[in-house]
């Protein structure tokens, strides 16, 4: 099923940090450091805007800090990374969970909370399909194949080989933190050994190393509706990434790209194209066929007398399917090109001078009994 995405307005990332598009890493992370110290919940209990501006920065500090995030994000903005699955934190246990080692210099306004344990969303992917114009007009079922990571079934996600158990981690004694000193001050941030868990893994399982995870290959149909254009995407929950502790697996986001077409050009709803006219039937009108879209493959087109170069014919509900009005089509509009022959022969010219006559005009612009054509026109 397709899902329209509609985005809450967000603040550039550079803007947030205060730094410029070129920044280097340090520069961003002190950036960061000082955003952080300023509005950490800590020292602005109660305050919501204090929180929000934390969590806006702890946001836009993780995009800029990682190269492939901050790539994509510069390319494509916030939608490109919504569409690789990424939606900022939670909450604040994450962000502290993330960040431990930048709070370690706040003196007390650090991660005094306890083990992370709590459930987490697994991460969303992205698959790329393009499309011709044509199955974007009919609609298709496509059967994709990406990679993913999934629980190992022999460990069943532990990490741990079977019927062996996880050691008390000796760093943190078991608690997930670690309590150093400065001064009058205690700092308690994550154990750097076990990640916040409190057990590590001696005996780790043979099929995924301990990770707990493996590499596996996924095969899924995916039902593409009438109508799509670049930049729409289907969302097949539940196709993404498998949780932590319990937490729901992630999403697939399949982004479409439909091709350019040889004849028909597309804005939005509405189909495009060009088609070559004589003069002749410029000036007598005519009946044409031409191509459309769909399974009746043509359509009879009627030329006025009088045609003009340049004039558009528009044909109701001959356009690309709607999404968003069932049963509605958009319209096709096409442009008459007309063509004047670059040689003619002796009858042909004869009979065009013939016409020229008719209307009381020579090859010199002067019409019989009047003056120079361009002589009225300066009058």
């Amino acid at each position: 099923m397709l899902e329209e995405n509609y985005m809450v307005y967000k603040r550039d990332y550079y803007e947030v940090l205060g730094v410029s598009s070129d920044a280097g890493s340090d520069e961003i992370k002190r950036a960061y450091r000082k955003l952080a110290l300023k509005y950490h919940p800590d020292r602005n209990p109660g305050d919501k805007e204090s929180e929000e501006k934390f969590k806006e920065a702890a946001e836009a500090y993780e995009v800029l800090r990682d190269s492939e995030k901050r790539q994509i994000y510069d390319q494509f903005g916030h939608e490109g990374l919504e569409g690789r699955g990424f939606t900022g934190f939670s909450g604040f246990e994450d962000i502290f969970s993330s960040f431990g080692d930048i709070f370690e210099g706040f003196f007390g306004f650090g991660n005094r909370r306890g083990k992370r344990t709590s459930a987490r969303q697994g991460r969303s992917l992205r698959y790329d399909l393009e499309l011709s114009l044509e199955d974007a007009f009919h609609g298709k079922e496509e059967e994709i194949l990406f990679h993913k990571l999934e629980n190992c079934q022999t460990c069943n996600g532990s990490g741990l080989r079977p019927g062996s158990e996880p050691q008390i981690c000796a760093t943190c004694q078991g608690r997930g933190q670690v309590i150093r000193s400065q001064g009058f001050f205690q700092i308690s941030t994550t154990c750097p050994v076990c990640h916040g868990q409190g057990q590590v893994i001696s005996d780790p399982c043979k099929d995924c190393g301990g990770e707990g995870r493996v590499r596996v290959e996924r095969k899924v149909s995916v039902k593409v509706p009438a109508g799509v254009d670049t930049g729409s995407q289907l969302r097949l929950r539940g196709e993404g990434e498998p949780g932590e502790h319990g937490g729901p697996p992630g999403d697939l986001f399949v982004v479409i790209h439909v091709k350019e077409h040889d004849f028909f050009k597309r804005e939005d709803e509405d189909l495009f194209c060009q088609i070559p006219i004589s003069f002749v039937q410029a000036a007598l009108g005519d009946s044409l066929i031409i191509p459309v879209l769909g399974n009746e493959g043509h359509f009879e087109l009627e030329i006025s007398e009088g045609t003009q170069p340049g004039d558009v014919i528009r044909v109701p509900e001959q356009g690309m399917p709607s999404l968003r009005r069932q049963h509605k089509r958009g319209n096709l509009y096409v442009k008459l090109i007309v063509n004047i022959p670059k040689k003619l022969n002796q009858r042909q010219k004869e009979i065009l001078k013939a016409f020229a006559e008719t209307e009381g005009s020579t090859r010199s612009g002067r019409k019989k009994g009047g003056g120079n054509f361009w002589d009225k026109l300066k009058k």
